[in-house]
């Protein structure tokens, strides 16, 4: 079988860009459009229900109480808890799962990947022991992904206050989170408003993806290759996954009618928010910095070991014109990483930026393809970084700035490797009268000093 037929999903179709709005028109169903759910859709999906737990009893019954009234098929719906660690394995009624992992510090990625690796759903649907769901749940968060095989849903995560008011684990809780509702964070109300639900998403949306509350197919997580377990304590671990998941090709969506309700204030609002919080939340913007590259989350100068753009330089005709090509595109793009010749590749000393083509690269977010040696313009107004921004949002999947040089996105090409031409990205051409192939005997002192002239 071809590596392409091997990521083929076993149902469904891509849309073009975000456009999760198109699946949903063609499957003439609801959910984040804002209309009924599962009118005239298709028939639902197997879903499993991925609850993650450590010393939470209490929470974990109201959520399992929860979850017996969904109105997901029951033959369609599969529940599995995995418990951290805690002292005492929890307990959980007659037809729910069980799974237990060592003691070995908080591992919410972890317990996701154990309960999907033993998940049978064709949608895996993820919560927390302490989020309990409303009836129509895990109907709407199962919708998009039943469509469209790239989906990551994000749901609608409320906060009510449970144990204070000593709310009953068996109480309804489309009933009890409204009475005991406590406010909502508004800086995530307000992107899922500025960005029409994620229709609008790009690279740094991955931040409205919440672990507590989110669905995909399981397909869709194989691909990912789950979450990262370098993750040890609260958070973090979903952002990481969103990020890659929006970089392999996800098509992310918000659904405000699927309600969760999590027993307590969000982290923002807790009264603990004293110094103790801040170097947690330190601790996890640091290792955040260095796993995903893109501008607003990596260091704003130092450098960080997750690939953002990777640049190919395929030939130069000396290591004089590969010299002034790699110089030059750097000046515009100094986070980048530069795969070069091997033969040209000494010329660039100890910058770890350049790498020989013979070594092997992770995928980042964006690739610049230039098959010649060429001279960038100088960046003011620079073409090569306005299509960098560009490429991959909405569904622009390549700019080509000259007859040598195109810039590709990542999540494109990856959505391309699985559906071929039906993936529908666009290129546009952009043609930069800046960048101008390079002569064998280019004058690498002119480059330097600033009087280089190719005309």
């Amino acid at each position: 079988m071809s590596s392409r037929a091997s990521e083929l999903p076993p149902f469904g179709r891509p849309v073009p860009g975000n456009r999760w709005d198109l699946a949903l028109a063609e499957g003439n169903i609801g959910g984040a459009a804002g209309t009924d759910a599962g009118a005239g859709g298709p028939a639902p999906r197997s879903v499993s229900v991925i609850v993650v737990h450590f010393e939470q009893q209490a929470e974990l019954d109201r959520t399992l109480a929860a979850l017996a009234r969904q109105t997901h098929p029951s033959e369609q719906l599969e529940l599995i808890v995995v418990d951290d660690g805690s002292r005492e394995a929890p307990r959980v009624p007659a037809g729910v799962r069980l799974l237990v992992q060592e003691d070995l510090g908080f591992r919410a990625g972890a317990a996701r990947n154990l309960g999907a690796r033993a998940a049978t759903g064709d949608v895996l649907c993820f919560l927390d022991a302490d989020t309990a769901p409303e009836p129509e749940y895990v109907s709407r968060m199962a919708a998009l992904p039943s469509l469209l095989p790239e989906a990551v849903v994000a749901g609608h995560r409320k906060h009510a206050d449970f144990a204070g008011a000593g709310v009953d684990a068996e109480a309804a809780i489309e009933a009890a989170g409204p009475e005991h509702e406590l406010e909502e964070p508004a800086w995530l109300a307000d992107a899922y408003r500025d960005s029409r639900m994620l229709l609008d998403a790009d690279d740094r949306s991955y931040r409205f993806v919440i672990g507590a509350v989110f669905s995909c197919t399981r397909w869709f997580f194989d691909q990912t290759g789950g979450f990262d377990e370098d993750f040890l304590g609260y958070g973090g671990e979903d952002w990481e996954w969103a990020h890659r998941a929006w970089l392999a090709g996800a098509v992310l969506a918000y659904e405000p009618a699927a309600v969760a309700w999590h027993d307590g204030p969000d982290w923002a609002g807790r009264t603990a928010a004293d110094a103790d919080s801040q170097v947690h939340k330190n601790n996890e913007t640091l290792l955040l910095s260095r796993k995903i590259g893109v501008d607003g989350s990596r260091p704003r100068a130092l450098r960080t070991a997750a690939p953002d753009v990777i640049a190919v330089l395929a030939a130069a005709p000396s290591a004089g014109a590969a010299f002034v090509c790699v110089d030059s595109l750097l000046e515009h793009l100094p986070h980048a990483s530069v795969v070069v010749p091997d033969e040209h590749h000494r010329v660039f000393g100890s910058d770890t930026r350049v790498v020989p083509a013979s070594r092997a690269l992770p995928r980042g977010r964006v690739r610049i393809e230039i098959d010649a040696a060429v001279r960038f313009g100088r960046p003011e107004a620079s073409a090569l970084q306005r299509a960098v921004s560009e490429v991959g949002i909405s569904d622009l999947g390549a700019v080509r700035l000259s007859e040598h040089v195109v810039v590709r996105s990542e999540r494109a090409l990856r959505r391309t490797e699985r559906w071929g031409a039906a993936a529908a990205w666009r290129t546009e051409q952009r043609p930069d009268p800046t960048v101008q192939v390079l002569p064998t005997a280019v004058s690498v002192a002119a480059h330097l000093g600033g009087w280089l002239s190719l005309d």
